[in-house]
């Protein structure tokens, strides 16, 4: 289990499986936001946070909400645009504590060019 937490604390996530990597993308948006990815079936992540505590970005294809506290402006984590079709999510783990993440392999995925991992 990895825990996670924006900067105020306000946004929390549960990942409740411990992913067989990370994924850093250098897509125009997770590189700006500078996330890690652990990626899991929503049913194996619990998010808490009030509804109106969070903003939600859609962004070309429109196919990915990312999510980020709305005090803090830290980006916790991404879900499908329609998140009552269930499906894949991902959480930021760089909003984890460091060591709970240091043993964890990190991939590095192509989102701006080639849509494939780099290594």
């Amino acid at each position: 289990m990895i825990e996670g937490q924006c900067h105020c604390g306000a946004v929390r996530w549960t990942l409740n499986i411990e992913p067989d990597w990370l994924t850093r993308c250098n897509c125009s948006y997770c590189r700006r936001a500078n996330a890690l990815w652990a990626h899991a079936d929503a049913s194996q992540i619990v998010l808490d946070y009030p509804a109106e505590g969070v903003v939600r970005y859609l962004h070309g294809d429109r196919m990915l909400a990312f999510v980020s506290c709305k005090a803090c402006g830290c980006t916790t984590h991404w879900e499908g645009a329609d998140p009552d079709a269930g499906g894949r999510m991902a959480v930021n783990v760089n909003m984890a504590a460091p060591a709970a993440i240091a043993s964890l392999r990190i991939r590095h995925f192509d989102g701006a060019e080639s849509w494939e991992f780099l290594d």
